[in-house]
């Protein structure tokens, strides 16, 4: 059983999360995907982050209509900063031992993981899928791969080696960091709290649920 674990403040969650997101299960054959909102950033102010209630069930009213998704609260259950590594292990503690688990994140925030606790550990414990945009031709890809490939020779191990047939690196010892072309939609959750902030229309850029959610709250003005 394969299931993806996708992290991130979603202030808001919008259609491009769930884009991507599914995006990516059809590529890897996931089972399930967790979404889980992170209580306390480590890398993020709080000026600007909605409570974490509401963005708890912003995204419960987002996968309400997706049967493969699922929320996780555990990191709004932990007091102090959310680090992955502890979430990993939670999941690795109740899903079955079998379980093939994949941790799923944009190409910035993979290139920032250095600067996370225990960060060398989750190369032993956890796949890794890096969601890319993809370029125009293959010489932005190939870049993108050489950067990829580059970062975790020198952040990680080096023993990681880029296998262009496989979309991944992969390492003797640790587990594989896969690579993915996503084609983004243009949103993103700071464009969303901006138009809020002007009064304009978030329609187009959020599940209809959410979008009355945030209305009703008075979220973002």
């Amino acid at each position: 059983m394969r299931i993806g674990l996708f992290g991130g403040t979603f202030n808001p969650i919008h259609l491009g999360h769930l884009h991507a997101i599914q995006a990516v299960k059809e590529k890897f054959a996931l089972y399930k995907s967790y979404l889980i909102p992170s209580a306390i950033p480590p890398h993020k102010t709080t000026g600007d982050v909605a409570d974490a209630k509401d963005r708890l069930e912003m995204i419960r009213l987002a996968i309400s209509d997706y049967p493969d998704l699922s929320l996780s609260d555990v990191e709004l259950k932990r007091s102090g900063p959310s680090f992955t590594i502890d979430t990993v292990n939670y999941f690795k503690s109740i899903l079955p031992e079998d379980t093939k688990l994949y941790l799923i994140m944009g190409l910035d925030a993979f290139l920032e993981i250095d600067t996370w606790k225990s960060y060398t550990e989750l190369f032993m414990l956890i796949s890794f899928i890096v969601m890319v945009r993809p370029g125009p031709g293959l010489d932005e890809r190939s870049t993108k791969w050489e950067t990829l490939e580059n970062y975790c020779k020198s952040k990680i191990s080096d023993g990681y080696k880029f296998s262009m047939s496989q979309s991944c690196c992969i390492h003797v010892g640790k587990k594989p960091i896969f690579i993915f072309d996503v084609s983004p939609l243009d949103i993103s959750s700071t464009k969303i709290r901006k138009f809020i902030k002007e009064g304009k229309s978030i329609q187009l850029l959020v599940p209809g649920k959410v979008e009355n959610f945030i209305k009703t709250k008075g979220l973002y003005l």
